[in-house]
């Protein structure tokens, strides 16, 4: 049989057609029926086309587009980075206070709110992931101390108080969700030293003694809720540094005045681990060893923000506002958490959104 053309009527001709035939051209849709089309192998690709539903996918695959004809949207299973959010501000701005708490359980104490020379408060405030409350003032009004634990088991430990220069501090005070006491002092009065871990088992870093810049000093102390005792130091002496983890699980970068210094803790010893991007100290932490999120920091007042995997730093968004001496929910996750404060006397609050695969709806910027 010759090569055929388009001697095509209403229909392909019975016997069909093969590479052989010769045929060129369009056929038009009308003249094709569905049972004249078979054994089809492989078919176009259609640009432009998603699948249409009224509802998302209940289990969709990265990448998947669809469009949604209930709320006539187009939108798809993508990527999405670190993001930064306002919260409430504080009732009170201030700055060199201590945190605890989540992104939805918060906790914000102490600090200072007035110009050189700095004057401790003994403000405490509480967020809902909303907005701020006051609760009970703390006994010791205070700056520069360390801090831990959660809303409704915080723990407040060393600082300076009210007096400027005036001498460091060894008071200790525990909060339970309206009140503080004091308990059990530090044995050694420190100023900024790092602290991590819950109220009953705590661990503090690092800090210094005497007036800035004082002695920067590398002791390790380990809080059992009740007693304090000394682990073994740090190899870097320093002060101002962030922190996140437990007693067995400890992470603590940024001390001055190595600051990018990275040092982790496992409930025996402390060992150098790769340093910062971005040397900085005075910086809003959350997470856990592995997985740790710091923002913020000095000299003078930066934006940025890493991650830390467990062994290395990643620069990621920057958060809205660039701060120094502010303090984070230490107990948040590292996927979820929140920063409160900083210099000069911020009252705003930051959430931070780790990066997920989700739904979005897609527009054109």
């Amino acid at each position: 049989m010759g090569a055929r053309t388009r001697g095509i009527a209403n229909q392909i001709l019975s016997d069909g057609l093969d590479a052989t035939d010769g045929l060129s051209g369009a056929v038009s849709s009308s003249n094709i029926t569905n049972a004249s089309v078979t054994s089809v192998s492989s078919t176009p690709t259609l640009g432009g086309g998603f699948d249409k539903v009224a509802s998302d996918p209940p289990s969709p695959t990265e990448g998947d587009i669809w469009y949604n004809t209930t709320s006539n949207t187009v939108k798809g299973y993508v990527y999405a980075a670190d993001t930064w959010s306002t919260g409430g501000n504080l009732n009170t701005g201030r700055d060199t206070a201590g945190g605890a708490g989540t992104q939805t359980a918060a906790l914000y104490f102490g600090g200072n709110n007035t110009p050189a020379p700095p004057a401790g408060l003994g403000l405490t405030e509480e967020y809902n992931g909303t907005s701020w409350t006051e609760s009970g003032d703390m006994n010791q009004t205070r700056i520069y101390m360390g801090a831990t634990g959660t809303q409704t088991a915080a723990l407040a430990a060393g600082g300076r108080n009210t007096v400027s220069p005036g001498p460091e501090s060894s008071n200790v005070e525990e909060y339970n969700g309206s009140s503080w006491t004091s308990v059990t002092a530090l044995p050694i009065a420190t100023i900024n030293p790092s602290f991590l871990g819950t109220q009953t088992a705590a661990l503090g870093a690092g800090g210094y003694q005497g007036y800035y810049p004082g002695n920067p000093t590398a002791t390790t102390y380990l809080y059992d809720g009740s007693s304090w005792t000394t682990g073994n130091n740090l190899n870097n002496a320093g002060q101002w540094g962030g922190s996140v983890g437990t007693q067995t699980a400890s992470l603590v970068a940024g001390l001055y005045p190595t600051s990018g210094q990275t040092e982790e803790y496992d409930g025996t010893s402390w060992a150098n681990q790769n340093p910062m991007g971005s040397g900085r100290y005075f910086i809003g932490t959350f997470g856990i060893q592995t997985s740790a999120v710091f923002a913020g920091g000095g000299a003078g007042s930066k934006s940025n923000t890493e991650r830390y995997d467990g062994t290395s730093w990643t620069a990621t968004t920057p958060i809205n506002t660039a701060r120094r001496n502010s303090h984070g929910g230490n107990q948040s996750p590292a996927e979820a958490g929140v920063i409160m404060g900083g210099i000069p006397f911020y009252s705003d609050t930051e959430e931070f959104t780790g990066a997920v695969v989700a739904t979005k709806t897609l527009t054109s910027s």
